[in-house]
C-alpha cells in the first residue's frame, strides 16, 4: 500500500450540489430548515426521555443514543453542505476532510448498529415477555449500546486508515457536499486494489450483519404475532414495530444503495440525492417517526407538557 503523501495538497475544493445562485439559494433555506428541525427534535426526543420515568426503558435508551448519533450524524455533513450552498467554493483542510469522513462513517455504523439492537428488544419484548428483564437487563443493554459506538469507531478508523494512505498530487475538486469515501479516492494518484477493497468489505459486512439480525428478528416477530388469537394485542404489537420498521426501511434502503451497489451502476449526481436522504433528510425524520407514531412517546410528551403548565 502507498504511504500517504499530503505535501502536494493541502486543501479540498467540495464542489457541491449545483453551481445554480437560484437553486443555491432554495436549497440552502430546505436544508437550514431541516437541520434546525433535526437538531431541536432529537434534542427533544433525549430530553423527554431523560425526564420521563416511564421511558427508562431498554427500547428507549436505544432511541435516545439513536437521537444524540442522528444530531452528530447530520452536524457533521450540513453546515458544511450549507457554506457551499452559499460561496461558489467551499474549501476545507485535508485534516477537516478526514476528520469529516471519520465522523460520517462513524455516526452512521453506530446508527445501524442501534437499529439492530432496537429489533432485539423488539423480538425479546414481544417473543419473550417472560424473560424480558434478564435478557434486557441494564448491563445487557449497556454493552449493546457500547457495542454500537465501538463499531462506529472500528470502522470510522478503517475508512481514515485508507484514505491516509492515499496520496493527492492532481486535482483537487471534490465533486460532492462532502468529504466522502468513493469521490475522494477518485482524486488519489496512489489508490490501489486494498484502498478499494477494505472499506467496501467493511461497510459490506456491517450491512450484512445488521440487515441479518434485523431480518431474523422481525420473522419471529411476524411468527409469534400471527399466533396471538387476540386481535388487540396484534394491533399492538403491530404498532409498536411499525415505527422501528421504517426507520430501518429508510436508513438501509439508502446506505446499501450507496455502500453496496456497484458505482458503476449509478451516477455522481444520483449519489448525491441518496446522500442528501440518509445524511440530512432520515436524521431530521427520525425523531417524527417515533414521536407521532409512538403512543408512550405522545403520552410522556403530554405528562411533560401538563407538568410545565402546572408549574408555569
Amino acid at each position: 500500500m502507498a504511504t500517504g503523501n499530503y505535501t502536494t495538497m493541502t486543501v479540498f475544493i467540495i464542489l457541491g450540489l449545483t453551481e445554480d445562485p437560484t437553486v443555491c439559494i432554495i436549497l440552502f433555506v430546505v436544508f437550514l430548515g431541516i437541520y434546525v428541525v433535526t437538531v431541536i427534535g432529537n434534542i427533544s426526543i433525549i430530553m423527554l426521555i431523560r425526564g420521563s420515568p416511564q421511558l427508562h426503558t431498554p427500547m428507549y435508551l436505544f432511541l435516545c443514543h439513536l437521537a444524540f448519533v442522528d444530531i452528530g450524524y447530520s452536524s457533521s455533513v450540513t453546515p458544511v453542505m450549507l457554506m457551499g450552498l452559499l460561496k461558489e467554493e467551499t474549501s476545507l483542510p485535508v485534516a477537516g476532510c478526514v476528520v469529516q469522513l471519520c465522523s460520517v462513517v462513524m455516526f452512521g455504523t453506530t446508527e445501524s448498529f442501534l437499529l439492530a439492537s432496537m429489533a432485539y428488544d423488539s423480538y425479546v419484548a414481544i417473543c419473550s415477555p417472560l424473560l424480558y428483564s434478564t435478557h434486557m437487563s441494564p448491563r445487557i443493554c449497556i454493552l449493546l449500546v457500547g457495542t454500537s459506538f465501538l463499531g462506529g469507531c472500528v470502522n470510522g478508523w478503517i475508512f481514515t486508515g485508507c484514505l491516509l494512505s492515499l496520496s493527492f498530487c492532481g486535482p483537487n475538486k471534490v465533486n460532492h457536499f462532502f468529504c466522502d469515501y468513493s469521490p475522494l479516492l477518485k482524486l488519489s494518484c496512489s489508490h490501489d486494489f486494498t484502498s478499494n477493497i477494505i472499506p467496501a468489505i467493511s461497510s459490506g459486512s456491517i450491512i450484512v450483519v445488521t440487515v441479518f439480525i434485523i431480518a431474523v428478528s422481525y420473522v419471529y416477530i411476524l411468527i409469534t404475532i400471527l399466533k396471538m388469537c387476540s386481535t388487540k394485542g396484534r394491533h399492538q404489537a403491530f404498532s409498536t414495530c411499525t415505527s422501528h420498521l421504517t426507520a430501518v426501511t429508510l436508513f438501509f434502503g439508502t446506505i446499501t444503495f450507496i455502500y453496496v451497489v456497484p458505482q458503476s451502476s449509478y451516477s455522481t449526481e444520483q449519489n448525491k440525492v441518496v446522500s442528501v436522504f440518509y445524511t440530512v433528510v432520515i436524521p431530521m425524520l427520525n425523531p417524527l417517526i417515533y414521536s407521532l407514531r409512538n403512543k408512550n412517546v405522545k403520552e410522556a410528551m403530554r405528562k411533560l407538557m401538563a407538568r410545565t403548565h402546572w408549574w408555569s
